[in-house]
């Protein structure tokens, strides 16, 4: 009888309720605390911690307690899973990965705790990618294997109005060089080395959104590829976008608008979107 391997992810990875719960992926709640109320980042209205932002009030993250991974994880033990293969957010953006692995050492079943060096759905992917083998039956090494394979084709374009909350956050890495930039330029970023990074600047928010869906049409290359759009609040863009890419990529295997992780949203601010290339097999 092959191992059944469970996967677990954290809800940086964007991934809808209904995916997470087809694969039978365990999502982990990364936290967010809002005028002094802290807790899991799913129990907070994504409108009201918008209105927040906007708003001028401090908004700040932290990982989840390696107690909810230890939950987490004896409750896919006591299911029958015989290893765990849990991917997360980068550690150079979040000590997730640090709290994941603290949990592991307690469960009596392997846990194999990899550091994505990404977020979002190239995360989301890598998990969903890690919950097919399993459930085709494979091993913990295959399952690892096609996490990794994944968190490193993906590629994740990002547009915010502004850089001021990644500052504030924190998170801001290899982008504080854009730092300064004039208000009618807009950053396009990308993950890089495990963090976020400058990718083009790019006047006005129509220029800058449409260089966002060339950059990720000239990266899907004519392979087969899953893309995302993921937005942080409703806008008019993510829709139109979906539907350039889909025109534009033939190859495309799998299309969809996805909600922003809140906690990602805090950093990236109101309005932002991102596409998401990754490229399948």
């Amino acid at each position: 009888m092959p191992a059944r391997i469970a996967v677990i992810t954290d809800s940086s990875s964007c991934l809808p309720d209904l995916v997470a719960s087809r694969w039978a992926i365990g999502v982990v709640q990364i936290q967010l605390n809002l005028g002094g109320h802290f807790d899991d980042e799913n129990r907070f209205d994504r409108g009201e911690v918008i209105d927040a932002m906007r708003a001028g009030h401090t908004i700040t993250t932290a990982p989840p307690d390696p107690g909810a991974f230890f939950w987490t994880y004896q409750e896919a033990a006591t299911a029958g899973a015989t290893a765990i293969v849990s991917i997360h957010i980068s550690g150079r953006m979040s000590d997730t990965v640090r709290a994941a692995r603290e949990a592991a050492q307690q469960i009596r079943i392997p846990v194999h705790v990899l550091d994505s060096r990404t977020t979002g759905m190239s995360l989301g992917f890598a998990a969903v990618s890690a919950a097919r083998a399993a459930a085709a039956g494979a091993d913990a090494g295959r399952v690892i294997e096609a996490a990794e394979r994944r968190c490193t084709t993906s590629t994740e374009f990002i547009y915010v109005d502004t850089l001021e909350y990644l500052r504030r956050g924190g998170r801001i890495g290899a982008a504080q060089a854009m730092l300064g930039t004039a208000f009618s330029i807009k950053p396009l970023l990308t993950v890089k080395d495990g963090e976020v990074a400058p990718l083009a600047r790019v006047p006005g928010t129509r220029r800058a959104l449409a260089k966002m869906v060339d950059l990720a049409v000239k990266k899907s290359g004519g392979f087969r590829a899953d893309i995302a759009v993921t937005r942080f609040g409703a806008s008019d863009h993510e829709l139109e976008i979906g539907r350039q890419i889909e025109r534009r990529v033939p190859a495309m295997a799998e299309s969809m608008v996805v909600e922003a992780s809140t906690v990602i949203g805090a950093h990236l601010g109101p309005g932002a979107l991102g596409i998401t290339v990754s490229p399948v097999g």
